[in-house]
């Protein structure tokens, strides 16, 4: 029988038919065959489908809006952050929120917040070398370019397993990694945060991580879609460009993204990266109908969460929460001003511009995600 920490993983499996195990580790596949675990796949996601759809008929238009929302806030549990998280909630109806620096006490007081909130809140967290990098008092393990030369596929499934396990005791539920960015040879803005510069090292690694993540019962987001790893621009600064031909971005910066896909994990970051051979209209993929909903959507057949880079970067300049919405994004991490961005949606909404079907698709599958994550770990 399958324990339930298994169930998340290897249902997001099924869904991409796929049931292939990290190389060197015993294959866990054949199990899935069994008429009893397949039923209880089916029955979890009968059960994730009803409870998104229920809530989702029961959601005002402001309470749907909100829910594509997840704005950064300091691990801290000073009366004012407090208050501002509570006001995230209460106004706003935000969908998570991103962690940022802190303390380890503070967050898991603030991630308990969540856990009690009407429609339980993603706990979100840059964690790429551990939760020491946001969090004072959180592990400190290696960038992912020592990583990938002092493990093996099967370690950085333990990795991610670990990781899980620290996340969960704090109240965390999303890792904003793996980093799947694949270097050049030259200069690149991302630099150590990469596995390297081979695509098919990224992607087993990247994968497997990933792998032990949800398996843990957190949330991974692959990032940076379509790949920051030949940019020289950073995008906290402004808009990077990938100079890649079609056939060369396939073959290196896209091919971890469709491994990613292929095992049925659950996020993929959106950057804020311009590429003329992707969208000739030059728009960032945070904002590109055809990078998000064309390319990632369509033809790669990602079926998990869109979530955009954060949109307090300079690289977001100019363009909203309803443009990355329009695009295909569920999720807008870090609006800069969140009253803003939820009053513009709604106001998008209401005026016809923004078309509400569009709105509740991105909320039904945010609740969908909820509940293997949330409601049901």
């Amino acid at each position: 029988m399958l324990k339930k920490r298994d169930i998340i993983i290897f249902f997001m499996l099924w869904l991409s038919l796929s049931f292939i195990s990290c190389r060197n580790r015993e294959s866990r596949a054949p199990e899935m065959k069994s008429i009893v675990e397949s039923d209880i796949l089916q029955d979890l996601t009968v059960k994730a489908e009803q409870y998104a759809d229920s809530v989702l008929t029961n959601m005002t238009l402001e309470e749907r809006a909100g829910q594509c929302l997840m704005p950064s806030i300091y691990s801290s549990n000073d009366p004012s952050t407090l208050s501002l998280l509570h006001s995230y909630i209460d106004d706003f109806h935000v969908g998570g929120v991103v962690l940022m620096q802190g303390n380890v006490e503070s967050a898991h007081k603030l991630s308990m917040i969540g856990k009690d909130s009407k429609i339980p809140l993603f706990i979100a967290i840059d964690a790429e070398w551990g939760l020491g990098m946001r969090l004072e008092e959180g592990s400190v393990y290696p960038k992912n370019s020592k990583m990938s030369k002092e493990t093996n596929e099967a370690g950085m499934f333990d990795y991610g397993m670990k990781i899980a396990g620290e996340s969960r005791n704090v109240g965390i539920n999303m890792i904003l990694g793996p980093v799947v960015d694949v270097v050049s040879s030259g200069r690149s803005v991302i630099g150590n945060r990469s596995f390297g510069s081979n695509p098919l090292l990224v992607s087993e690694y990247g994968v497997a991580y990933a792998k032990g993540l949800e398996s843990g019962g957190v949330i991974s987001v692959a990032k940076h879609f379509p790949g920051h790893g030949s940019t020289s621009v950073d995008s906290h600064k402004g808009v990077a460009t990938i100079n890649r031909d079609i056939t060369t971005l396939d073959s290196l910066d896209l091919q971890p993204f469709r491994d990613y896909i292929s095992q049925g994990l659950t996020g993929i970051m959106a950057g804020h990266i311009q590429s003329a051979a992707l969208d000739p209209d030059g728009n960032p993929a945070s904002v590109s109908i055809d990078m998000l909903t064309s390319l990632l959507r369509d033809e790669m057949g990602f079926k998990g969460l869109i979530l955009t880079d954060a949109f307090n970067m300079g690289g977001a300049k100019g363009f909203s929460a309803v443009d990355a919405i329009r695009a295909g994004a569920d999720l807008i991490l870090c609006p800069s001003n969140v009253q803003e961005e939820y009053e513009n949606l709604l106001e998008e909404v209401n005026n016809g511009n923004l078309d509400v079907k569009i709105l509740n698709e991105r909320c039904r599958r945010i609740l969908f995600v909820k509940y293997l994550f949330l409601i049901n770990s």
